[in-house]
């Protein structure tokens, strides 16, 4: 990569910034991968040295998140957003209710396509008040026969994060994990099923990892399509059809990075680093800056605030625009500001834009 080249301080919710020595390598092994004259792009899915690529990017997973044995790790394809119809597709069974935490918009699009396939019921909701918080444990309220109860982990436009999973005992737990996978250590085995988009902390877009438990496997609905029941991928290692094979190439490398700075509690410790900078700005300006969590449900991934005005506010990110920073915009649906600090976010970028909020309210408070 050319030293001269300047990089932005990437804010962006996703697809988010990457490691630069993930994209170096990628770049240094672009035209000629292993030896075989062709870019991994170029390689066979059926072939040794993608296989070697896919196989490794499953066993770093395994590594780091110390997934038990009696998990598939599936590399899929659609996103989220084809997680929220898979599910109920193979395990919302006729006669069966499933429920729903509602904490944000990708929760609510999750129980909306849930209800096109079967019954379902909000378990508890943080609506009231712009979903400034994580329902307690004890507002969720679901049956024992319940087909599942689903949570959002991480709430990317409103910034707010489960600090705690809750027990659900023998009712099967399914996390929407898109946006904190990967940031911070949690015991996998709370959970039936786990699935996350890549594009935030494990890699570009176009992969989607489902971490599923087998004895939930076994309860799938089997008269689907093939390519929507999570048997046809574990059965054929996520290789029934082509897999994204750069994605999941670029995947592996992330997760080699994750590993050489010291694995899930290093890059947690630096999360909550990072997050305490923007976070303490905020808190230290007097109401300038207003954060839109409460204290205690704080995203490490995504910190949302306001100003006070909104010409304010639009100055604001003129400002941070010009100076270099990108992504800083809220999510359209409620506007205000958002710096999303994903694992690949460098501490130097968040302690760049502390500084920039620090002026700026200098300047103009």
């Amino acid at each position: 990569m050319n030293k001269n080249s300047k990089r932005a301080y990437n804010f962006n919710a996703g697809p988010a910034a990457l490691p630069l020595v993930v994209l170096e390598k990628a770049q240094a092994e672009l035209l000629d991968f292993n030896g075989t004259g062709m870019s991994v792009m170029e390689l066979s899915h059926r072939g040794k040295d993608y296989e070697a690529v896919h196989n490794r990017a499953i066993e770093l997973l395994r590594e780091l998140m110390a997934i038990p044995q009696d998990y598939e790790v599936l590399f899929l394809q659609g996103g989220a957003s084809l997680q929220f119809s898979m599910v109920p597709m193979n395990f919302l069974a006729a006669g069966k209710k499933a429920g729903y935490v509602m904490t944000g918009s990708w929760s609510e699009k999750a129980y909306a396509e849930a209800a096109k396939l079967g019954e379902v019921f909000v378990a508890a909701t943080a609506k009231e008040g712009n979903y400034r918080r994580i329902p307690a444990w004890e507002e969720i309220s679901y049956g024992a026969d319940s087909a599942y109860l689903h949570i959002t982990s991480n709430n990317t436009i409103f910034g707010t994060e489960w600090q705690a999973f809750p027990d659900t005992g023998a009712v099967p737990l399914v996390a929407d994990m898109s946006s904190d996978i990967l940031s911070k250590p949690f015991a996998v085995k709370k959970f039936a099923l786990i699935y996350a988009g890549a594009q935030k902390n494990l890699g570009p877009s176009g992969v989607t990892v489902v971490i599923i438990r087998r004895d939930f496997l076994e309860q799938a609905n089997k008269n689907l399509p093939t390519m929507l029941c999570y048997a046809t991928h574990a059965k054929n290692n996520s290789m029934y059809n082509t897999p994204p094979t750069f994605g999941i190439y670029m995947m592996k490398l992330m997760l080699e990075w994750v590993k050489a700075e010291g694995g899930v509690p290093a890059i947690y410790k630096r999360n909550r680093e990072k997050a305490a900078l923007i976070y303490d700005a905020i808190d230290a300006s007097n109401g300038f800056y207003v954060g839109h969590a409460q204290p205690e449900a704080r995203s490490l991934m995504n910190i949302t605030f306001r100003l006070a005005e909104e010409e304010l506010e639009k100055k604001f990110l003129d400002q941070a625009k010009k100076t270099g920073f990108v992504g800083l915009n809220g999510h359209r649906s409620v506007g205000g500001c958002r710096a999303s600090s994903y694992n690949a976010v460098p501490y130097e970028s968040c302690q760049a834009l502390r500084d920039f909020m620090l002026a700026f309210q200098k300047e103009n408070a």
